[in-house]
């Protein structure tokens, strides 16, 4: 299978923020078949230089790229992929400098976009329960939690652990993407697929260990929630906006335009007649509990059917 993919031209990109303690064990384990490696510096007061390298693999294949200023690890890593849409390179690989990422990986990220069973590969640290063992619970409990969020969000019901940045991609699909709309910093990975769902990409997931050494994270996990999820809240909006009333309308928009306002209606109208009879210790009527009832339990059934159709829309991979 190496000798197949000898036949395509593979870009890795590494965005490099101070970790030079590591950067060169990263660049000397890639796999000899990858045709380009752009190396971006964004702005890291741990500056490198090919020389600083050492004697590694793969140092003949580097092109530098130094930032004037921070990007962010999407910033740099869009750097990378217009260097790679540059040199009409076949595939791109997204590899971190922090050596938590098994290189060895890469032949099966490549693999799923040359037989054309998917335009996005990417690693899924969540179907190896040993390694799975060795994450710490609050980044295991974080990452269940915003997985099942960016399923939402994104419309990729099909895919778990969504902000592992261990990904290949064909350049083709880069070159449909807007950049504009992907995040540069943490939220990267995230707005990534949520444009890939626009362009209607398969996504394989390929199950792979995470590796944890000494590297620090500039990530606070107290952080997350207040980071993702108003832009998840954002990313959700958008989609079913264009999916489902711009770029097209389907069952889907008619049970969306019928069971959120019936739903709404039902807990708002509910809540304000729980609190007006309470307050004058008089039961309500009949009628005013039924048409609460009725509205909650019909909305409710409604979203879940545009759930479901959602689900059923997802792209999936072969």
């Amino acid at each position: 299978m190496t000798d197949h993919i000898k036949n395509y031209k593979i870009a890795v990109v590494i965005p490099y923020y101070n970790a030079d303690g590591h950067i060169a064990k990263v660049v000397d384990k890639l796999p000899d078949f990858v045709s380009k490696i752009y190396l971006i510096d964004d702005c890291s007061s741990q500056s490198i230089t090919l020389q600083s390298l050492g004697k590694v693999n793969n140092v003949e294949k580097i092109k530098l790229i130094t930032n004037t200023k921070n990007l962010g690890v999407g910033g740099a890593s869009k750097v990378g992929f217009l260097m790679a849409i540059e040199d009409k390179m076949d595939f791109v690989v997204k590899v971190d400098a922090d050596d938590q990422m098994d290189s060895n990986y890469i032949k099966d990220l490549i693999n799923p976009l040359i037989q054309s069973q998917a335009e996005y590969a990417k690693g899924n640290r969540f179907r190896d329960f040993n390694a799975l063992k060795q994450m710490p619970f609050i980044r295991k409990l974080g990452n269940l939690i915003l997985s099942f969020l960016t399923k939402a969000a994104t419309g990729y019901w099909n895919n778990f652990d969504p902000t592992n940045g261990f990904f290949a991609v064909k350049v083709d699909v880069l070159k449909m993407l807007d950049f504009k709309n992907i995040s540069d910093r943490y939220y990267f990975e995230t707005s990534l697929i949520s444009e890939l769902y626009f362009q209607n990409a398969r996504i394989k997931d390929i199950a792979m260990p995470a590796i944890y050494g000494d590297e620090q994270s500039n990530m606070k996990v107290w952080k997350m929630p207040f980071v993702f999820f108003p832009k998840l809240c954002k990313t959700f909006y958008k989609r079913l906006l264009k999916t489902y009333f711009l770029y097209d309308f389907s069952m889907s928009s008619i049970y969306l335009l019928l069971g959120l306002p019936l739903f709404v209606f039902g807990v708002v109208y509910g809540l304000y007649n729980w609190w007006f009879y309470a307050s004058h210790s008089i039961l309500a009527p009949t009628g005013t509990i039924m048409l609460v009832t009725l509205s909650i339990i019909l909305g409710f059934q409604l979203l879940l059917q545009a759930i479901h159709y959602d689900i059923l829309r997802a792209p999936k991979a072969d």
